[in-house]
């Protein structure tokens, strides 16, 4: 089923502020459908700004990118599962013993509650990785697309929904494990708006057209004066994709 640009537009609620975060929410309105709640957000709002996000009708990226034993990891989905939460992180270094117990335990869970099953989905390398950090300062190697290609290949074989990889692998990664495994890209960034902090990044038009399902952006539109028309030009270029 094709998404709608709506659908694959996430939008990065990276502020601190639980009621700066629910005015983001409430002044997009039905310009957006999906928001991710990260680190900041959730260790100030804690749970409760999920619920409240989804009250209002929006679904919730839980981006919390668990990383750690089996048994905490899958304890963590399952609680994130529970929350109702439309789509959550793991860490694919975590191994794929990690990946497949977590993934088994909530799809056991959400048949035995009647739930709805989250999207799981595995970082690969962050987008503020280059080849550099990988070779000198994590001992790696071998190419950071090697790299990637790896880590989604496991994510596929645990079972996995998809991987969050940089608009540079987008294409890799659809190779190797087929058109439905899904490509969550951040590093998302209009013509307008500098990288920052991120060194693999792409317009939204270009992740689009090299078969991203899902791009996540934050301070291209946030940090805009007029975040509404941020993301009404931002629209505009994603259905020319």
């Amino acid at each position: 089923m094709r998404l709608s640009w709506k659908n694959k537009l996430i939008v990065a609620l990276d502020v601190s502020d639980p009621r700066k975060a629910l005015d983001i929410v409430d002044r997009l309105g039905d310009q957006a459908a999906v928001f991710k709640v990260g680190f900041e957000l959730f260790v100030t709002a804690g749970p409760g700004i999920v619920e409240e996000i989804q009250k209002r009708g929006k679904r919730v990226f839980l981006d919390l990118k668990f990383h750690d034993i089996p048994n905490t990891v899958t304890r963590a989905a399952i609680a994130a599962s529970r929350l109702g939460v439309y789509m959550f992180n793991v860490h694919t270094s975590g191994g794929l013993g990690m990946m497949k117990q977590c993934r088994d335990a909530v799809v056991e869970l959400c048949i035995r509650e009647n739930i709805q099953r989250p999207k799981i989905i595995g970082v690969t390398a962050l987008t503020s990785l280059d080849s550099d950090i990988l070779k000198n300062e994590l001992d790696i190697h071998y190419s950071l697309k090697t790299h990637v290609k790896h880590l989604a290949s496991l994510a596929f074989a645990a079972g996995l929904d998809g991987v969050v990889a940089s608009p540079q692998e987008i294409g890799m990664i659809k190779r190797e494990c087929g058109n439905d495994f899904l490509v969550v890209t951040p590093g998302i960034r209009p013509s307008w708006v500098p990288p920052d902090d991120q060194k693999r990044t792409a317009t939204p038009r270009q992740a689009l057209r090299d078969g991203a399902d899902y791009i996540v952006m934050g301070r291209g539109i946030l940090k805009q004066e007029e975040p509404e028309k941020a993301l009404e030009l931002i629209s505009l270029e994603m259905l020319t994709a």
